[in-house]
Formats: C-alpha cells, structure tokens, sequence
C-alpha cells in the first residue's frame, strides 16, 4: 500500500493535472494566474524505480519506456482522478494517508512511488512548447504544494546562525544570567530589547560558518551584512514577510547605499539570494553558481491550479519568491543561538535564519 503526506500525493496530483490540462500556466507574484500566457505540455517526463518513462500527449496519453509505445490512456481519465485526488488530498485529516482507488491507476500507468527517484531536486520534468520562440525547452520543477502545511526555503541549523558582538555595556555575570533566564513567548526580542536598555549595542562580526559566508559573498560581496540586518530585524520587530524586512532596512540604510535616484539595492540583492537558496545554493555545501537540474516550482494551489514559476521566466520566479516568503523562528536550544555568552572577555550573541513560505 502506497501512504504518503499531503505534499507528496500533491506530486501525483500535479502529474495527473498537467496531463490533464495538456498545458502550463505561468503565475505572477501574488500566485494568481499570469494573462495570456500558457506552454502547451508535450511530455511529461518521470524516473522510476524500474526504469524512465514518458508520458506523450497528443490525442491521447502515450505512456513510452524505451522508445517503445507501452499504453495509450484518454486524457479525460487524467481529469477526473486529478480531480477525485484533490478532494481526497483537502479532506483527509491524517498526517500520512493512502487513496486505494488512486494506486489501482498508478500501478497501471507504471507509476509505483508519490516521489519520482531523483537526485537532484527535481521532483518533475516536463517538455513544454514555447510559441514566443518556437523552442521545445525541458524544464525541470521542484512541486510546492498549499494543500499540506508551509514549507521552507532555507532550513535552520548552526550553519545559519549569525554572530553578534554586544558592545556599548557593561554587564555582569548576574546580569547575563539574568537576560538569558527571560523565557517568555517572544524571549529572543525581550533578551535583545534587555540588553538595549542598559544601552548595549549589536554589531554584526560574521557567520558561524565561513562556508556560509563564502557563499553569500559569490552571490553578493555585501550580502553576509545585509542579511544579518535583516535577521537583526526580525528578531527585534514585529515584522516577519522578506517584503517587510527589506523595506524597513531599506529605508534605515544601514550599509550606506547610495539611494538618492532610489535603487533598489536591498531587494536586488535578497531576491538574487533567495534565487540562488531555491535552485541549488545550501549553507553547508560550497556553491559553485551552478543551478541543479531543478528550474523552478510548480505551485499546487488550494483550489487545485497548478502554476509555473521558472528561471526561464526569471522576474516572475524572483517577484514570487520575495513576495511569498517570511522568516521565521526555530529552536533556539537545538541550533543554539538566543543567549548571551562570553569569549576573550567579549560577550556575543548568535541570531538564526531559516525562511519559510507564507503559505
């Protein structure tokens, strides 16, 4: 029996919708569909355990292995158990869950896991017409999907934490101990606002890890900064959404940008980074710039739309990340970082990040 979470049936969902469809639609930034713009789907490309299969469209599904016509099946069956799987999807209140009548048709179109087998972070590779220039492109996706909860962008660990010198004070033993005691809901903003009442002063010294830091830099020489400005500024705000985060540092212009014919130097910046996080770029490994086979994301909407975000359309895919991500909090005890603590006779604190979609 095949059981999987809400975002892994979403995998099937989407291959059974695009061969529904029979066509991509883009989406702009706000996750609505883009006007006027389609890519009619000419295969569907999938890795198994038994081997790499092709689902053709044309009047019909060809399903190909080996260059060999397997099966033929009509594209309405594709709509309809898209359809019948949405609602199993949206109505289940299990974590993991399996669907009988949706594995009976799987198995018979050759599709045995929810997961396609891959290395890389594509979980599918479609085949797509483009009329603006008459290419066949093969772009490969990374399936986002609103119907379980809200996944991340960038997940938290040691290797995301950001070192804070406190300077400006001095505090006792007793009065560490007494900052890192306060335990209350918001305690890592009440532990930065304990320590700038007795006028202490955060400034950014550099990343725990220089892997980090050196991948940042390949992005953007000025980024290590940048965003611990902006890490800075969740914790000690009420304002969570990257589209906030970089307004408020924006206008307090900590690295001295010159802004005065309004370059939007900060979001730039971000939206190159949160890019680079989705389509390849991780905190521990070194990154060379090289995208994986991933281009983008297909978004499973609530109400069943697929929509396409992809580096081939390089503002829509930047405008969507930026718009639909915030940061958010993890735990403090398990990446360690929120306390007071003391080197050299210095005292520092650390500040992680991990960036979560909205929805």
């Amino acid at each position: 029996m095949i059981t999987g979470n809400k975002g892994e049936w979403s995998e099937i969902y989407t291959l059974f919708k695009l061969l529904g469809d029979k066509q991509l639609f883009l989406g702009n930034k706000d996750i609505e569909k883009l006007e006027g713009i389609v890519y009619p789907i000419l295969r569907v490309l999938r890795t198994e355990n038994n081997g790499d299969f092709e689902y053709s469209i044309q009047d019909e599904i060809i399903l190909i292995s080996g260059g060999e016509e397997i099966l033929k099946i009509a594209i309405s069956e594709f709509k309809e158990k898209a359809k019948f799987l949405l609602e199993k999807i949206k109505s289940s209140k299990e974590r993991t869950f399996s669907v009988p009548e949706i594995e009976e048709f799987m198995k018979s179109i050759n599709c045995l896991s929810l997961k396609a087998s891959s290395t890389a972070k594509t979980d599918i590779t479609i085949v797509v017409h483009d009329q603006r220039t008459n290419q066949q492109p093969t772009l490969g996706f990374s399936i986002k999907s609103q119907l379980g909860s809200p996944s991340t962008l960038l997940n938290a660990g040691k290797t995301t934490n950001f070192i804070f010198k406190i300077s400006n004070t001095k505090l006792s033993e007793s009065d560490v101990e007494k900052v890192n005691s306060i335990d209350s809901r918001s305690k890592i903003m009440d532990r930065i606002n304990s320590v700038l009442q007795s006028n202490g002063q955060f400034g950014f010294v550099k990343t725990e890890r220089q892997i980090f830091s050196n991948n940042l830099i390949l992005i953007d020489s000025k980024l290590p900064e940048i965003l611990s400005q902006i890490v800075y500024e969740f914790y000690s705000s009420d304002k969570s959404s990257i589209v906030d985060l970089v307004d408020k540092t924006t206008l307090k212009n900590p690295l001295g940008f010159d802004i005065s014919n309004e370059h939007k130097f900060y979001e730039y910046k971000i939206k190159r980074f949160l890019t680079d996080i989705a389509l390849g770029m991780m905190p521990s490994k070194v990154w060379t710039g090289e995208y994986d086979a991933t281009g983008g994301y297909l978004i499973v909407k609530e109400n069943g739309d697929v929509l396409c975000y992809h580096i081939y359309n390089r503002n829509e895919f930047e405008n969507y990340l930026f718009n639909n991500t915030k940061l958010d909090t993890a735990s403090s005890n398990r990446h360690d970082f929120g306390t007071i603590y003391k080197e050299n006779g210095e005292l520092y604190f650390k500040l992680n990040l991990q960036i979560r979609f909205i929805k």
